[in-house]
């Protein structure tokens, strides 16, 4: 039943050699790495806005200055990544690079902030969805938790699906997306432009006597959350048909344009049509509203909208589970992380992401606001570290014209640098958990990290000296009473060895008495051993039975435990039944150096 559902949801299993059929085209990957930073233009001008209209209504044409600025950030990123791409092309983006030119503390800082951060990129795509679905029906407002989670669910099973299978869903809706903001602009403009917008706003440069340069430059790094996502083509060039670094170059280009356009549009149109925020209306819905009043275009570009705020949360399905692989495979995430699921994706990291995600916006209570500065300050500190990793990569290569890279490397460096600046500066009462959460990730990392280098020196053997030790072999059966299960328990003990002993734990002496009877008329070749338990415990009895024996054969023997199972047909008759078994295999593999082994018996009712 379990199989027939996990079939049904995520579809028949891939051959391994099916793997390059799920590399991605440049137009299915500008839709799955492109959705977060493409949907960030759905609240990047309005997180400006926010912040601006504390200072009066008057302030709002600071928005343009700001929005030229974040513009120009996005430019300098676009290039900086580009030359990334081309110097790293087997992916991993900031990881990758702080790792191999700044240190491997400084690689895992980038890389678990990037972590943090697409499980951050999940809880804010579905919380923003949800925002722009309320917006349309305020009736919804109080379910907006369940409604998040929901999508998240739903996004997680996409992608459990497949990478080309999800990216062949998601396009659809993204270039919609695209279509409706580029005629939602060009209609705003035009109707701007005859006239048809009538509000009264404030002209360009007009004095406001309490703004100040901290309210403009918190402005402006809450601007800068438009920018979150710009990284992920440079994590997941693997995931690109061959030649895999030209195609995401180019990729990573369009994305960076249509972002500016779009972003420069919703910004022009929110400051001629005097638009502020509304806790019950996103500045794109109210946009909308003054565009096209609150009919069907209306509802599509709502619907839309909260479409590609919710596929938004597809770039870190992509980009999560790649870099988790890469934090696997260096051995400071558990080894689940590198296998492939049924249809080729690293399942492990897209499960592990979804239920991080969903617990993150239900402890949140959906609220968009409150995760986005520490979701920008989790991809600024990469793009900082990423950027100067890269300007030590040019003075040690020191390729043909690697002062114009460096110069590039160096203006985005400085400028991202500021940004996490300002952002901790202007926004340390809602960044702070990152100073306790990552130093609590880089832990986590190297406490695996030491694990793993631990167990490799103490599994690890000399051919030249460790040789299998050959020895007899001496087989424990507890049993609990003459059952076909303990029959073919015996039968299996005695084709390995005439060394076998059944051991029975009884509590008082009428049971006892009538096992040893029972025992005495079957006599299947083997000695009982009787037990006497005071305190009605099993495992202490059986324990130091097992010591005694160890003590006295070790040197010659090999201890081997057989425990007899009955298994039920079904899996509710289990819990009929007690799990002694299960507890006395459970406590001796963690507890003895001695072989435990279960033979099962399979019930046909």
């Amino acid at each position: 039943m379990v199989s027939k559902v996990k079939r049904l949801l995520i579809g028949r299993p891939m051959k391994s050699n099916e793997l390059d059929h799920e590399k991605l085209s440049k137009v299915k990957a500008l839709a799955v790495l492109s959705s977060d930073a493409l949907s960030s233009v759905a609240y990047g001008t309005e997180q400006i806005l926010i912040v601006l209209v504390a200072a009066g209504f008057t302030a709002i044409w600071y928005s343009l200055p700001i929005a030229l600025a974040v513009l120009g950030l996005l430019a300098i990123l676009i290039l900086s990544y580009r030359q990334t791409i081309f110097a790293y092309p087997q992916g991993g983006g900031a990881y990758i690079v702080a790792k191999s030119n700044l240190g491997v503390p400084t690689g895992l800082l980038a890389g678990g902030s990037l972590l943090v951060d697409y499980i951050l990129t999940v809880a804010v795509s579905a919380s923003a969805g949800t925002d722009a679905i309320t917006s349309a029906f305020p009736s919804l407002h109080n379910h907006s938790v369940l409604i998040a989670v929901t999508v998240i669910l739903l996004l997680t099973i996409i992608n459990l699906r497949g990478v080309t299978e999800s990216a062949s869903f998601i396009a659809i809706p993204v270039y919609l997306f695209v279509v409706s903001i580029f005629i939602l602009i060009i209609a705003g403009v035009f109707k701007y432009a005859t006239g048809g917008a009538h509000a009264n706003v404030p002209e360009i440069g007009s004095a406001v006597s309490n703004v100040s340069l901290f309210l403009l430059l918190k402005a402006f790094s809450s601007g800068c959350s438009a920018l979150t996502g710009v990284e992920a083509v440079s994590n997941a060039i693997p995931n690109f048909k061959a030649p895999a670094e030209k195609n995401a170059a180019k990729t990573l280009m369009m994305m960076g344009l249509i972002l500016g356009i779009m972003f420069t549009g919703i910004t022009l149109l929110a400051y001629w049509y005097g638009i502020t925020p509304d806790e019950k209306a996103t500045v794109v819905s109210q946009i909308a509203e003054s565009t096209f009043g609150r009919g069907g275009l209306y509802f599509f570009i709502q619907g839309i909208t909260a479409v590609i705020l919710f596929l938004a949360a597809n770039t870190a399905y992509s980009a999560f589970p790649l870099l988790a692989f890469m934090f696997a495979k260096d051995k400071y995430l558990p080894h689940a992380f590198m296998v492939r699921g049924d249809r080729l994706g690293f399942s492990n990291g897209i499960i592990f992401l979804g239920v991080l995600s969903a617990l993150l916006v239900t402890a949140f209570h959906g609220n968009t606001e409150s995760l986005i500065p520490l979701y920008a300050v989790g991809v600024f500190i990469p793009f900082t570290l990423s950027q100067l990793g890269m300007m030590v990569h040019w003075c040690k290569t020191k390729p043909k014209a690697w002062q114009n890279k460096f110069a590039v490397n160096t203006v985005g460096m400085l400028t991202t640098l500021t940004i996490t600046l300002i952002f901790i500066i202007t926004k340390f009462s809602s960044v702070w958990m990152a100073f306790i959460f990552l130093p609590v990730v880089m832990f986590v990392f190297h406490r695996i990290h030491h694990h793993y280098l631990n167990t490799a020196d103490q599994l690890r053997i000399c051919p030249a000296t460790d040789k299998p030790c050959i020895k007899g072999s001496t087989v424990v059966v507890p049993v609990a009473g003459v059952t076909r299960a303990v029959l073919h328990s015996i039968s299996y003990a005695k084709s390995l060895t005439d060394n076998v002993v059944a051991v029975y734990v009884g509590f008082d002496e009428e049971e006892i008495s009538k096992m040893e009877q029972k025992w005495e008329e079957w006599n299947p070749g083997v000695r009982l051993i009787v037990l006497r338990s005071r305190y009605r415990s099993i495992l202490r009895p059986l324990v130091k039975f097992i010591d005694t024996v160890e003590w006295k054969t070790a040197s010659t023997d090999h201890i081997t435990v057989l425990i007899p199972q009955f298994i039920t047909k079904h899996w509710w008759q289990a819990v009929l039944h007690n799990q002694t078994s299960l507890f006395i295999r459970s406590y001796l593999m963690n507890q003895k150096d001695i072989v435990v082994a279960t033979v099962p018996y399979h019930l046909h009712k």
